[in-house]
């Protein structure tokens, strides 16, 4: 048996930029990216703090050390520059891989710099 569970998250991430003339999509900044294992394409579900709304889409790859996160497309109407976000990714794991599950959670201040990076829930 498989079960869904949280990979990631990048926790209350700030709105850097709304841009609804875009393909959608999340742009997050790489080293956020690479801090939280989320990969370029991944699906992922957005938490507005904000507004309560919830939504999937897609990662594509912000550049590294702008802490760049960026609502494009439709997305883009569900949230305004400067809200709050928890961007959170999930995975399928067998049984026995849940012996070692260790997701990341990445804590984030207001500008987007990391302040802690957690393996628990």
């Amino acid at each position: 048996m498989n079960i869904e569970m949280l990979y990631s998250k990048i926790h209350r991430a700030t709105v850097t930029d709304a841009n609804l003339n875009y393909v959608g999509s999340i742009t997050i900044d790489e080293e956020l990216l690479e801090a939280s294992k989320m990969r370029v394409g991944q699906k992922v579900e957005i938490l507005n703090i904000n507004n309560g709304e919830r939504f999937s889409t897609y990662v594509i790859l912000g550049e590294r050390g702008n802490r760049d996160i960026c609502l494009n497309g439709a997305a883009a109407r569900k949230v305004h520059k400067g809200d709050k976000i928890i961007i959170v990714a999930y995975a399928s794991y067998s049984e026995k891989e849940l012996e070692n599950y260790k997701p990341k959670v990445v804590l984030v201040n207001d500008e987007n710099n990391i302040d802690e990076i957690l393996d628990t829930i």
